[in-house]
């Protein structure tokens, strides 16, 4: 049975990161458990290590000990043997490009299908969905594919950015640049506000957090949902 969390991102503006998160994840994942990250997104270029630290030092409290998957000699191994699975923000395209280089992303699928506990932060949030075509991110590499985990039945946008009223900004919405994508693209898009998050329990699918998020589907106009919805039926 699938047991995921899918939050918009991993940081809120004067918090410690995953400090939000933290209590939700300590009955997520079991208190002395291993938890294998995925540092592949890199965000602003840090290296794996540095990145695996970051996580490293935020687990300390719930008592769950992190390795980064790029310490293992055999990555598909160190995720069959996981008690639980964090992929963290960065780039998107870095992130699926790496996940397509070391054939992870069958292994990662079977392993959470299986009850392998997963978080996604950011972009490890947006490949959860369909597809990464909803990401934010620049194209900064070219993965083989734009098709990604398919844990749920739609599209993620993280970090979803409501337009400004009085803003003299003239460039894209995120709201403009989802609809254009539905202009060649049929699936869903939810738009996750920072401090929102997915909770996937088998076929279930809830919206926690304190804040409604916003969900696009092609030729319909765009609305609201409220926390606790479950949204496993959008598709």
């Amino acid at each position: 049975m699938k047991n995921i969390i899918i939050a918009s991102t991993s940081t809120l503006h004067n918090q410690g990161y995953l400090e939000y998160l933290l209590p939700t994840l300590s009955n997520h994942f079991k208190a002395g458990s291993t938890l294998i990250f995925i540092p592949y997104a890199r965000p602003s270029g840090i290296s794996h290590d540095d990145y695996t630290a970051k996580v490293r030092e935020a687990f300390e409290s719930l008592n769950i000990e992190v390795k980064g998957i790029h310490e293992f000699e055999n990555p598909k191994e160190a995720i069959q043997s996981a008690d639980g699975i964090f992929t963290g923000g960065g780039n998107t395209f870095l992130l699926v490009k790496q996940l397509y280089a070391h054939d992870l992303i069958p292994t990662i699928i079977a392993a959470v299908n299986q009850g392998t506990p997963y978080l996604g932060c950011s972009a490890g949030s947006n490949i959860c969905g369909l597809t990464m075509e909803t990401t934010n991110d620049m194209p900064i590499t070219y993965p083989p594919s734009f098709k990604t985990f398919g844990f749920v039945p739609f599209n993620i946008n993280p970090h979803y950015l409501d337009p400004i009223d009085g803003s003299t900004h003239m460039g894209e919405t995120r709201e403009t640049r989802i609809n254009e994508f539905h202009t060649i693209n049929s699936q869903p898009v939810i738009g996750l506000r920072e401090g929102s998050w997915l909770k996937v329990t088998g076929h279930r699918i809830i919206l926690e957090g304190m804040l409604t998020a916003r969900v696009f589907e092609q030729d319909k106009a765009a609305y609201e949902v409220e926390p606790n919805t479950d949204v496993s039926t959008l598709k």
